[in-house]
């Protein structure tokens, strides 16, 4: 049984991520970060059919990272360890 930490169950929910009990971090940390993943090619393609001028997408990808701050963790401190 794992305990996920308040602060990482607000970050999954703002992307629908809802870890049961029995879902062990690593797999919730991957699906976020494939998530995030998946999200910054969009972000890419949109500026490779000029959707915005370069200088936006630096802006674009750090709102885009700020918006996934539980990924700035490893998967071990995403519970509680009592």
């Amino acid at each position: 049984m794992f305990t996920y930490k308040t602060f990482i169950l607000q970050s999954l929910l703002i992307h629908g991520v809802r870890p049961t009990p029995h879902t062990p971090p690593e797999v919730a940390r991957d699906f976020l970060r494939d998530l995030y993943k998946y999200e910054i090619r969009r972000l890419r393609e949109r500026y490779m059919r000029n959707e915005f001028p370069k200088n936006e997408y630096a802006e674009k990808v750090d709102a885009l990272r700020r918006k996934y701050p539980a990924l700035s963790l490893p998967a071990s401190q995403w519970v509680d360890e009592s």
